[in-house]
């Protein structure tokens, strides 16, 4: 597509720009409002360290955990101040062309165009099935999520190997990869050479606002992009939370989580289905994509009472008739439900 014709803003939109203070929020996708107490009170206890720089043994220490966490050794784990740096970082690999899989999160292709990287997009018509020979052969570095935002779909990791191209590096967003039970389909315990993970922190243990996550990959990849950075890219608290959260207690809590999650999720699908609303499945992120007649018109009415959803137009190949809702709870749900039939739908 030619950068001309590219919306950079819409590109620039991310969920809590449709979610304001005090509103039933259905538009982002993090879980709850706060880390668990455990995580909290381990993050406190850490306060009286800030006087002092991050040292290597911390580095180490939550590269070792993450390394633990997925059979990897430590050098294969390159920490992040959330996935959104790892997204920036994508140009310092210096791809000729990259392919960036659509409708998906729009960061990377965002990052990837501000560096001058030609980028083509890879449209999926629904039900959104990666189909690899989509993909140009001169394609040497293709981005896609998994499971995808917004649509949901958990594509078979075999499906995402067969991408593979002598020359190609693969980047699979699995920022909601621990929202899946067994994690399955995930390739963050693949050695593959080519092949680069990310993950994030922000969705499972609410910590958005302290930006954590990391890649996991072949070192001399991480390398190019670790290249640059500066001394201690990340603090003593994102790192604690980064050691915390790949302990085995951790890992154990969040699979528990990502089990009620898929009994909430059909329970939701089956009461907005009986309202009249069209949900996109099978479905196994901690989100749903939907498919509603005058799609800006509801998310304004929605608004009106107080109820946030996602606009899903500014997603590549989603026109304004989409809208993505977070997975909640059967009283948020309901209230979300009454606010569709209290707008006229």
């Amino acid at each position: 597509m030619p950068e001309d014709s590219v919306d950079h803003a819409k590109l620039r939109h991310h969920g809590d720009v449709d979610a304001r203070p005090g509103m039933f929020d259905f538009a982002v996708n993090v879980q709850g409002s706060a880390p668990p107490d455990w995580l909290r009170r381990r993050l406190a206890a850490r306060l009286d360290s800030l006087g002092r720089y991050p040292s290597a043994a911390e580095d180490l220490a939550a590269r070792s955990a993450v390394a633990l966490r997925h059979g990897r050794p430590p050098e294969q784990v390159l920490l992040l101040a959330g996935a959104a740096e790892g997204f920036a970082m994508l140009p310092r690999l210096a791809p000729g062309l990259a392919a960036v899989i659509h409708p998906s999160f729009t960061e990377p292709e965002l990052a990837l165009r501000d560096a001058g990287v030609p980028v083509t997009r890879v449209l999926l018509e629904p039900p959104y099935l990666l189909n690899p020979a989509a993909v140009p052969e001169a394609a040497d570095l293709v981005v896609l999520g998994n499971p995808t935002n917004p649509t949901s779909v958990l594509h078979p990791a075999e499906v995402i190997r067969a991408l593979h191209r002598p020359g190609r590096t693969i980047v699979v967003d699995e920022a909601f990869a621990d929202a899946v039970p067994r994690e399955t389909e995930s390739l963050a315990s693949s050695a593959a050479s080519d092949v680069l993970v990310l993950r994030s922190l922000t969705k499972t243990w609410a910590l958005a606002g302290l930006r954590c996550g990391y890649f996991l990959g072949a070192p001399e990849l991480l390398a190019r992009l670790n290249h640059g950075r500066p001394h201690w890219p990340l603090g003593t608290l994102q790192l604690e939370a980064i050691t915390a959260t790949a302990a085995p207690f951790a890992v154990a809590q969040a699979q528990n989580r990502a089990r009620a999650l898929v009994v909430e999720r059909e329970l939701m699908i089956e009461r907005l289905t009986a309202a009249g609303i069209e949900v996109h499945t099978p479905a196994a992120g901690p989100f749903l994509l939907l498919h509603v007649a005058d799609g800006e018109l509801l998310r304004k009415h929605l608004a009106d009472q107080g109820i946030a959803v996602r606009r899903a137009d500014t997603f590549p190949g989603l026109g304004p008739d989409y809208l993505r809702v977070a997975v909640r709870g059967t009283e948020e749900v309901g209230r979300l439900i009454a606010g569709i039939r209290a707008a006229g739908w």
